[in-house]
């Protein structure tokens, strides 16, 4: 079985879940190959360039070779203004590329101006026609010396973002003609999606033989005619230790559950789908990072929790995975032991990421976000001592909120500036399948049968044009924000972060 992880996602470490499809298939005997199309591909187009003409361009072709090399370097963290032109130089000749087809191509993002990822039937034409895909001169290519050397029965693809949805349906199509006996099975995190709206009917019947719902082992294997086996399985990297991502090292990703232990955030995807928690007992946790730190060396280890349960960061605290760390954490006591945040550091952790959402404590308890603002001031001060880089994320424009409460959360963030590395800043977007749609009043977001989101009229007035005027003007503006705000690295954002803890000679 070939796994294909298509173009158009974050080009610095390896896809999180196939790994993990491939330990199981080949713990039931089936052999599989992990394909990273995304890694490959933006080396093809960088290989294959068009001759450029404006002086950036030309600049960005002539140090394309050294660019590339020192994002893959360490010694690059250590200057963010170094840092920033390189990554730009590089995407600089992404962007030319798609400008001939009409694309807005960039290193973490893939926009056709033709056609839409959240409409089925420009999903269908993508796959039509296969041959104006950007990447057809390399897919067709790889997946011809894939199949006609190996005979897999089955290619699996992994779609997880709308950034890879035209791609993945270019391959679809492609596969569909020149390889009518192969089965074809599409699942990830945009699937799952797909297929937790109550609306939904499967638009791609003759395209795609099999959908997979939600964590895609057990339905893989049962689509395989292979029965489930009990018990926790390792993850396996041997098929993307040598693709060269664009970091400096191997970055691990590593889930220690999957779901959401609070699942209590009305705003969230995982409470309105209803994903299911399921958590690795901590002791398997430590035992996997053994092994998997041995095998690939890893510069930086990617958690890829929703958030780190507090056994699992005291389980990490007290055996060290002797490589760097960082991962998704909520607000709760245990950080707020100073001590704790100590033995954090030394055990490897670089960063938390961290989901406040508002300043607001009204806000907050409207959203059952379940954060005390005082108790996450006091960790943020432990973790700005302790020597641990804090990514923040808020949301703006729930249906709680109102400008005051924005205005609270301008007030906490630029008070607290200090303790806090770098912030993320969105605006709230409803999803499809939200309890809260019972309550609001609704219009279509974005023209689609595939639309994720609803939009909605918000019932105090904050509107998405209001909130995005007062981040503008206002939020973006505070002094002590727009430091924090400077220090966001250019497209790779948390992928890349980390970094700037560790190598930087100048603390965040």
């Amino acid at each position: 079985m070939l796994i294909l992880h298509p173009p158009g996602a974050k080009p610095c470490e390896p896809p999180a879940s196939l790994p993990y499809l491939a330990a199981t298939l080949r713990r039931h005997d089936i052999p599989c190959q992990v394909i990273d199309m995304n890694i490959e591909g933006l080396y093809f187009l960088l290989e294959n360039l068009s001759p450029t003409h404006d002086t950036w361009s030309r600049r960005a072709l002539k140090n394309r070779e050294k660019n590339l090399r020192d994002i893959c370097s360490p010694a690059l963290y250590s200057n963010k203004d170094r840092y920033a032109r390189a990554v730009y130089d590089v995407n600089r000749l992404l962007e030319n590329e798609g400008k001939r087809l009409g694309l807005q191509l960039s290193l973490t993002n893939y926009v056709d101006h033709e056609l839409s990822p959240l409409k089925s039937d420009d999903l269908r034409r993508a796959a039509r026609y296969y041959s104006k895909n950007i990447y057809f001169p390399y897919f067709s290519a790889r997946l011809n010396e894939l199949i006609d050397h190996r005979y897999p029965e089955t290619v699996g693809i992994s779609l997880n973002y709308l950034s890879q949805a035209l791609c993945a349906f270019a391959i679809i199509g492609y596969l569909r003609e020149k390889y009518p006996e192969t089965k074809i099975i599409l699942g990830g995190g945009l699937v799952t999606t797909w297929l937790s709206n109550p609306g939904w009917k499967n638009p791609f019947g003759t395209l795609v033989d099999s959908l997979v719902y939600g964590k895609g082992e057990e339905p893989l294997l049962r689509l395989l005619n292979k029965s489930p086996s009990a018990g926790h399985v390792r993850p396996v990297f041997d098929d993307l230790l040598t693709h060269g991502y664009l970091s400096p090292g191997f970055i691990l990703p590593y889930t220690t559950s999957r779901g959401c232990f609070w699942k209590k955030c009305t705003f969230c995807p995982e409470t309105s789908e209803n994903n299911p928690y399921s958590h690795i007992p901590p002791t398997a946790t430590v035992h996997d990072l053994k092994h998997l730190v041995e095998e690939t060396s890893p510069v930086l280890i990617h958690f890829l929790d929703n958030a780190l349960s507090s056994s699992t960061l005291k389980v990490l605290a007290e055996n060290p995975p002797n490589a760097s760390w960082y991962g998704f954490a909520r607000f709760d006591n245990l950080l707020a032991e100073k001590e704790f945040c100590f033995k954090l550091r030394e055990a490897g952790c670089v960063m938390l990421k961290l989901g406040l959402e508002s300043g607001n404590q009204g806000v907050l308890d409207k959203m059952k976000k379940g954060i005390d603002l005082d108790l996450a001031a006091k960790i943020l001060e432990n973790l700005k001592i302790a020597g641990i880089s804090t990514y923040i994320y808020l949301l703006f424009g729930t249906p709680a909120e109102n400008r005051s409460g924005a205005e609270d959360t301008l007030t906490f963030v630029s008070t607290h500036g200090e303790c806090i590395s770098f912030l993320n800043l969105a605006i709230f977007n409803l999803p499809v399948c939200s309890m809260e749609t019972a309550h609001l009043e609704l219009s279509d977001f974005y023209e689609g049968d595939l639309s994720l989101y609803r939009n909605f009229t918000h019932p105090q007035g904050w509107n998405r044009r209001e909130v995005r005027q007062f981040l503008d003007t206002k939020f973006k503006r505070c002094r002590e924000i727009a430091e924090i705000l400077k220090k966001e690295p250019p497209f790779f954002t948390s992928n890349h972060a980390p970094f700037f803890r560790k190598f930087s000679k100048v603390p965040l």
